[in-house]
């Protein structure tokens, strides 16, 4: 279940972060600007939160195991579709309907592990799951840097159609979860019911996530874009940078998601966000490519790190019997309002005569002082029964 869950999310991420390596050349191939293209972007964030109602819904009413299924088999044919846009209008449908199935996963993943596992193990295995993020953003760098060249930014898209295998090895060897059984979902009073009881929870989760989405947007989705633009750096360069900084955004998910059963989920949280301010200057003003890789790694160690405690949190405060759909919707809700934040970035820098550091420092500063004051009046519940 758990490698599952991982995979899944992690090729889901892949197809979502091949786009921001090929931006200007998307742009180019359609001429438009590169902020038309990065609408794109935006409407695959804004359309995840009808994804994560529709196939969490779908979850809790006939179960996690079919519908993550149907759900990858989805997003990977849709990656596969955005190689063969003809024009710029079929290629912003494509991905706005990528945006429904992508949405659909995290909350169905998440909660068909965190409803099987211990306990005492949800801290550790909630970094590996947020980890499947930034190894899709490894993935998709590694494919950057060694094939672009070669296939060109369509031939990548067509590469993207791997992950419909995922399906195979979840028909093959992945139960379903034990927290779900037909007769609950039956008995399950029904979303509105639960949202009426839990409004505060719900509103609270909505900010929260809010916060959590423009910190890591804000710090991955153009970086590329100004290590292109405003230094100038080949795509190997740009891919290799990306590599290092993903390796990073891997350990800190894994580390600060252990270290949270000891801490508690708010105080890691808290922690990891303090940490990522200093290094923000390191990150966005380097002139030297050493400068701006160890500043990625640290930043994206501290972004994920404070990620990697997400599913976890969310699980354990989420109302059951929508455990499916609740966690899912209300981090894909935070997408939602998040999701401009690749316009507001190239904007930003656009204005400031394409200073993209600016448009990275202010925006991640912002967000990282948002999420640790969120967090601070957050409560707690740890080791909560989810079965």
């Amino acid at each position: 279940m758990v490698s599952a869950s991982f995979l899944g999310w992690a090729l889901d991420a892949f197809d979502f972060f091949l786009l921001v390596f090929v931006l200007k050349d998307v742009a180019a191939e359609f001429s438009v600007e590169r902020k038309t293209i990065a609408l794109a972007i935006t409407l695959t964030l804004a359309l995840r939160p009808v994804g994560a109602f529709v196939f969490g819904r779908l979850a809790d009413r006939f179960g996690r195991r079919p519908i993550l299924m149907v759900d990858v088999a989805t997003y990977s044919m849709l990656g596969l579709a955005t190689a063969f846009a003809p024009n710029l209008g079929a290629f912003l449908v494509i991905r706005a309907l990528f945006g429904v199935a992508m949405g659909g996963e995290w909350g169905i993943g998440a909660s068909l592990t965190m409803e099987t596992i211990k306990p005492e193990a949800r801290g550790v295995v909630s970094g590996i799951l947020q980890s499947g993020y930034p190894t899709g953003y490894l993935l998709a760098s590694v494919v950057y840097a060694t094939l672009y060249q070669t296939v060109g930014w369509r031939g990548m898209f067509v590469i993207g159609a791997l992950p419909a295998l995922l399906v195979l090895y979840i028909r093959r060897n992945v139960p379903e979860s034990p927290g779900w059984t037909a007769e609950q979902a039956d008995r399950t009073g029904g979303l509105f019911k639960v949202l009426r009881e839990h409004w505060q929870l719900a509103l609270y989760g909505i900010v929260l996530m809010t916060a959590f989405n423009f910190f890591s947007h804000g710090t991955q989705d153009i970086y590329p874009t100004f290590l292109q633009v405003q230094h100038g750096f080949d795509a190997h360069v740009t891919g290799a940078i990306a590599i290092l900084y993903n390796i990073g955004a891997i350990l800190g998910g894994w580390t600060f998601g252990m270290w949270s059963q000891r801490w508690g989920r708010r105080r890691t949280i808290v922690l990891a966000c303090v940490l990522s301010l200093p290094v923000i200057y390191l990150w966005a003003y380097s002139s030297t490519v050493p400068g701006l890789a160890i500043g990625a790694f640290l930043m994206q160690y501290f972004v994920q790190g404070a990620w990697g405690v997400v599913p976890a949190h969310l699980n354990e405060l989420s109302p059951p019997g929508v455990r499916a759909t609740f966690p899912g919707t209300i981090y894909q809700l935070g997408n939602l309002i998040a999701s401009s934040n690749a316009v507001i970035q190239t904007s930003i820098a656009a204005r400031e005569g394409e200073n993209y550091a600016f448009a990275l420092a202010s925006v991640a500063a912002c967000a990282a002082i948002a999420v640790v004051a969120l967090a601070a009046v957050g409560r707690e519940a740890r080791d909560a029964k989810l079965s």
